[in-house]
């Protein structure tokens, strides 16, 4: 009778482990919500799925029955709608507040190739008090009226979107040169060299400074760069295509619409080369990979402003890619200034520098495409520039790439590979010694090569229509502001 008692109490326990492993295992084995940008939400690829997202708040409406959501966690222009049971109403759930979500995506029976989430679960990460956030849910701020606010604009969608498409430009631009064989070099922010001659430059110094009065910390003068070109073309001495993509700096005390303090530079050596011909063909090419891709992979995005934004502008932007680049020279653009009757602020002659308000006229004058001008007079151009020895006019062997809406883009030159020449032009300036290196460069191995740079702000100005460059850049620098 023992025994058959404790048999009994033996298969007991047994049947309770095994129920309780059971459990265990079921525990574990459910499936767990994946984890989903909106982006791939949106999409519509996991209908039918168990997911989780998180993202802000972009708008929110109670009803008796039920409560509508829009949530955007910056992936895309687009907000996925969630739909919850009003019992999930929460004080904190307000526009701005950032949520997690986890719910079954479904085809939404309102709206054909729509998505929405079914929610489960709304959990409030972060909270936001609306009636103090200065954007508000129903209201359409202009670009100038969130300026104000460099630290919170990237919430809204016209700034969201020019982040989305000022990554892909940035994408696109790097492919292109990976793709034609070019090198990435990284050249210095700090440097002790003046590329542009200008003397628009921030010095750098030690904020608490350890060395002896009058005693520089890199034992010589050193600024924030305005260029990587010097940098370029010690590396087209063994590398016959390079670039670099990176911020510069410009001590210019202007607050206008077209200036910034830090702006990002694409520049590029090509080794090998007496032509301009081959600098323009990069140029336009580069312009043409790097605007079909943003058109291609930003769409939503772009469309905003073109629309909204810019109303208009796409059909520029389509222009410029349907046609060839037309090129002419410096005083061919003299010639076309000299003979419209359009009144300028600044006189045009032979010698003078074009203008803005010139570089626009030529614009639109060969059909509002961008436009190469090349031979500038020799004069203009820093001494690295090579002579086109070319009197009585006296030109040198550079090229501007003028577009709308912004004139100047790009600025390139061959560079003066003849020793004797640069060395008169140097001794001329008085900056021989300076730059004995660069004389090195033409001592050993020189080639001929040439090379430009673009600048990226001004890129997306055009392709965009914004008139501000201040609305293209997260944070933008200049005079007087220095804002975060």
């Amino acid at each position: 009778m023992l025994r058959a008692v404790a048999r009994k109490l033996s298969v007991s326990s047994t049947t309770s482990v095994c129920r309780g492993i059971s459990k265990i295992i079921r525990h574990y084995c459910q499936k767990t919500p994946a984890k989903l940008r909106i982006s791939e939400a949106v999409s519509g690829a996991e209908t039918g799925a168990s997911v989780r997202v998180q993202g802000w708040v972009r708008s929110v409406r109670a009803q008796k029955t039920n409560l509508f959501l829009h949530v955007n966690d910056g992936s895309s222009l687009q907000s996925l709608q969630i739909i919850a049971s009003s019992e999930l109403t929460d004080p904190l759930l307000t526009f701005g507040s950032a949520v997690e979500v986890t719910g079954t995506l479904k085809k939404s029976p309102h709206q054909k190739q729509a998505v929405e989430l079914e929610a489960d679960q709304i959990r409030v990460v972060g909270k936001c008090n609306p009636a103090e956030f200065p954007f508000k849910i129903k209201e359409r701020h202009s670009l100038e009226y969130i300026r104000q606010f460099p630290h919170l604009r990237c919430r809204t969608n016209a700034f969201s979107s020019l982040l989305r498409i000022r990554s892909e430009a940035t994408t696109a631009i790097h492919s292109y040169f990976k793709e034609n064989g070019f090198v990435q070099i990284h050249t210095p922010i700090i440097t002790s060299n003046d590329c542009e001659g200008a003397g628009e430059l921030f010095q750098i110094e030690p904020s608490s400074p350890e060395t002896e009065e009058n005693e520089n910390f890199f034992s010589v003068p050193a600024f924030l760069t305005v260029s990587g070109q010097l940098h370029l073309e010690v590396m087209s001495g063994a590398f016959s295509r390079v670039y670099t993509f990176g911020p510069t700096f410009r001590a210019e005390n202007s607050q206008s619409r077209r200036h910034l303090a830090e702006f990002y530079m694409v520049e590029a050596e090509v080794s090998f080369t007496q032509s301009l011909e081959d600098l323009t063909k990069v140029m336009e090419d580069m312009f043409r990979f790097a605007t079909e891709h943003v058109l291609a992979h930003c769409v939503e995005d772009v469309d905003l402003f073109h629309k909204h934004v810019t109303p208009g502008h796409r059909d520029t932007v389509d222009s410029m890619l349907k046609k060839r680049f037309p090129v002419i020279t410096y005083t061919e653009a003299i010639d076309i200034l000299n003979r419209t009757s359009q009144k300028f602020s600044f006189p045009t002659h032979w010698g003078c520098d074009l203008q803005t308000e010139h570089e626009k006229y030529l614009v639109k004058h060969c059909g509002n495409i961008p436009v190469f001008v090349t031979d500038y007079p020799y004069d203009l151009k820093p001494f690295y520039a090579r002579d086109n020895k070319d009197h009585p006019e006296h030109t040198a062997a550079a090229v501007d790439l003028l577009v709308p809406g912004v004139g100047e883009l790009c600025g390139g030159s061959l560079r003066e590979e003849r020793l004797d020449l640069l060395r008169a032009r140097l001794e001329e300036a008085g900056l021989e010694d300076t730059y004995s290196w660069y004389l090195d460069l033409r001592r050993f191995g020189s080639v001929p090569h040439g090379g430009f740079g673009l600048g990226f702000e001004r890129y997306l100005q055009c392709i965009l229509g914004v008139d501000n460059i201040k609305d293209v850049t997260p944070f933008p620098r200049f005079s007087r502001s220095c804002l975060l």
